[in-house]
């Protein structure tokens, strides 16, 4: 199952502002409840990470995982505003998906 992209910014807005903030080692993600009928994620890193390269890493890698996650799970009215660490470059992937699947679970319950 493919996520949305959480794409308008005054959704994004609306996440960073009402969302409730859950930290992981890789990153920040902040969860908000929809009216939507899927998930909808964004993913953003900011320029501290490194150059445009290793921010697009990041920003694949942590996407990725999400997509994996939701590919195997359910699909429920959650937006998600993920802002990536430098820790997630260098994070083994199943660390990650791990982390994930934990920000998944604390949305949903």
């Amino acid at each position: 199952m493919r996520a949305a992209r959480l794409r308008r910014s005054r959704d994004i807005a609306a996440v960073r502002s009402e969302g409730r903030s859950l930290r992981r080692a890789a990153f920040n993600a902040r969860v908000r409840r929809s009216g939507e009928p899927m998930t909808r994620i964004a993913v953003t890193a900011p320029r501290a990470i490194g150059t445009a390269v290793v921010r697009s890493r990041a920003r694949r890698r942590v996407r990725e995982a999400f997509r994996r996650e939701l590919s195997t799970s359910g699909s429920s009215g959650v937006d998600i505003l993920v802002t990536v660490r430098p820790e997630a470059v260098s994070t083994p992937f199943p660390a990650l998906a791990s982390d994930v699947q934990s920000v998944l679970r604390e949305a949903r319950g």
